[in-house]
Parts: C-alpha cells; structure tokens; sequence
C-alpha cells in the first residue's frame, strides 16, 4: 500500500456534512446577530454552488434576504424562546413550522447561537422535522437532540471570542470555511437611485461628503444620550465641513428630534435630519457612500463593518463579542465593574460605560477615521483605549 493510500480519509460525520446539498441554516434573533453570521453562512456556499441554502430567521432578521443573494430562501419564524415581535406564538404555529421543515426535506440544519443560548428547543423542532444531521454549541449534552455538536463553555469576559468568529468556528468543526470572513450585505442599484431621491427630497447636496449619524438602538443599556449625538454632529460638521446626515427608524424618532435640537444653528444646514422611512437598503446605501459612521452598538455598527465603511461606535460594556467586525472603527467605551451584564436596561441606572464617554471623544474618533481612512482601510482595525471607572 502506497503512503496516499495509507491516509486516513475524514471522519464519516464529516463526510456526511459535506455531501449535504439541502442545508437549513436557523439564527433566530436579531439583524445585526444575522449579519454577523454571514462570514460561517458563506461557508456553506464557497465552493459548493448546487448546495441550497435556506435561512429560518426571525422577522427582524429575515429583513436581510433581499441583501444575501446568495441563499436560496428564508422561512420566517418568531420563536417563543427568543424575544418576540409581537406576532403569534400559539403552540399550532410551532406545528405548522415543523410540518413545514419536514415537507422541505432537509439533509442538514446548523442552529447558531449566542452563548447565553440555549439552541436545544430549536434542535427539538429539527429532529422532530426528520432533518438528519443537526449542528449546534450546547452546554450540555443534547443527546440525540444533535448529531454533532460543539460544547460551550464560553462566558461574557474580558477577551472572549468575537461572535462571529465563534459562527465560523462552528461551522469548520464539520469541515465548512471560508477565505474571505468578512461581514456580507449586497446593496442593490434601485436602493442607491430611491436613496438619492430621498436625499434630494431632504436638501442633501450630493456634492459634498457627508458623514452618518445614527443615535438608536433597541436596547436602553445600548444607547449614548441622543443630545451627545446632536452635540457631536454639530461638531463633526463644523471640524469637516461636511455634511452630517442623522437617521433613525421610526422607532427612532424622539432620538433623533432631541439630536437635532442639540445641533443648534447647525441643524438644516452642515446637520440634516433624514426621513424614518429609509428601508433597510437605502439605509445601507447612505452607509456605503460615507465617510464615516458614528453610533451605539446596533445594526448601523453591523452594517458600516459589512460594507467597509469606518465606524465610530459608542461602545455600552453590556456584552464584549459584537465590537466592529474587520472594518477602521474607534470603540468608545468605560470599563466599568458592572460591564457584561447582559442587561436591556441599566440595572444601576447609571449608564456609566456609556455616559462617562464625553461628546469631544467621539467627535475626534470620527475626525481620525475621516482623515486617516486611506491608511486604516489596509491595517488592523482601531479601538480607543478603555479608561477604567472607579467602583
């Protein structure tokens, strides 16, 4: 027996993920969560273009399909262990899902979660749909609830893995990676020609740069004053002479008031106001065309890291794993003895890893991305140094 011979071939798990051709690919939470699973979702795709690839995501995140060409479908559901939109959750709509996956006839399903997840509920729902072959991380063992699984042992730490490469770790256990694990978003023609009329219709010179600003974000823990973001705008504009464009969903709104009136005499001129009603796309086409980005820790964060646009974000300590992902950004934050809570709402009320960070320090974090972006685009992403808070 020749020495090729002699080599052991992979393992037949291994072997069976790979020749999967119908993969049901479950992320269950929010947009940006999805957007940062793009880089193990891509996975399945490089090098195996006759592999169907169908994502069952939450309302929220199903928002992303028109953006991610490349799957083959989505199936929407609002899971009852996740935090919900506010549609049907009656025990016949779980049925009717599995009914559904079943009639789908999937080789395979990989369920990605946070480590605070559990994925097993989710796992059920596969198994029960006869999907053969499921992967997840669990922290405990899932039995015969998974075919294959990774165990989890991560905590929120200082130095934890970042969350998307905890997605691309998972998937490379079956033997899926990528070259290229960069966040992914396709931004199509007819959003950048609806953008620009938005902006015409909101006095936009489209002949000056302009810089977004963008003071939402869905959680109370995640979200900077939106007076500082006024504040900052005013500044930014005035240091640039640019424009600065502040959006928000209509959500949003009182955010966004409350950040113009902090702009002051800058508001309607070098600090403009966009319309609630930009969609995901358009939304997406502002930020590709910017100079820079400054907000929370939200989906414009996501967004400006998929589309390669420097981002400045107000960093809140709640959760370490979903800084800025392979893009110049600036991390603004407080290491403060409260941080990873995890929390929706500051449980001390003092929002200090977010408030102590003061209006001239984001400013000049978006100043350093604007001047110096030729140079960061080819180097390692920046984050300003943490400055600890006292107990």
């Amino acid at each position: 027996m020749n020495a090729a011979a002699a080599l052991p071939g992979p393992p037949p798990l291994r072997r069976a993920w790979q020749a999967a051709r119908n993969v049901l690919l479950v992320r269950l939470d929010n947009l940006g969560d999805v957007l940062m699973t793009t880089p193990a979702l891509w996975a399945l795709r490089h090098g195996a273009a006759d592999r169907r690839l169908t994502l069952l995501a939450s309302p929220g995140g199903a928002a992303l399909r028109p953006h991610l060409p490349w799957l083959d479908d989505c199936i929407v559901y609002d899971a009852p262990w996740s935090k919900g939109s506010g549609g049907s959750r009656a025990p016949a709509t779980d049925a009717t899902l599995v009914d559904a996956l079943a009639r789908r006839h999937f080789d395979a399903a990989i369920l990605f979660t946070v480590c605070t997840q559990s994925a097993l509920p989710a796992a059920l729902l596969c198994r029960l749909a006869g999907i053969p072959l499921r992967l997840a991380y669990s922290r405990e063992n899932p039995y015969e609830l998974l075919t294959d699984w990774q165990p989890d042992h991560e905590v929120c730490a200082d130095g934890m893995r970042h969350e998307v490469q905890r997605q691309i770790d998972l998937v490379r256990s079956v033997g899926f990676g990528t070259p290229a694990p960069h966040l992914r978003f396709d931004v199509r023609v007819a959003d950048r020609a609806s953008l620009q009329r938005q902006l015409a219709q909101a006095g936009v010179d489209p002949a000056r740069p302009h810089v977004v600003v963008h003071p939402g974000a869905t959680a109370a823990s995640r979200r900077w004053p939106a007076q500082r973001f006024g504040e900052a705008a005013a500044q930014i504009s005035t240091g640039l002479q640019c424009q600065v464009l502040v959006t928000g969903g209509p959500g949003d709104r009182a955010g966004v008031d409350d950040a113009m009136r902090a702009a002051g005499t800058c508001a309607g001129r070098g600090v403009i106001a966009l319309p609630a009603s930009l969609s995901l796309g358009e939304l997406a086409a502002l930020i590709e065309s910017a100079r820079a980005v400054l907000c929370n820790n939200s989906g414009p964060a996501h967004l400006a890291a998929a589309l390669g646009t420097p981002v400045a974000v107000v960093y809140a300590m709640t959760n370490p794993q979903h800084t800025p992902w392979q893009v110049p950004s600036r991390v603004l934050q407080r290491l403060v003895p409260c941080r990873h809570c995890l929390k929706s709402a500051c449980p001390l009320q003092h929002h200090a890893c977010l408030t102590d960070v003061p209006v001239s320090e984001a400013v000049d974090a978006v100043q350093s991305l604007v001047r110096g972006e030729a140079l960061q685009r080819s180097g390692t992403p920046t984050a300003a140094p943490v400055v600890p808070v006292a107990a």
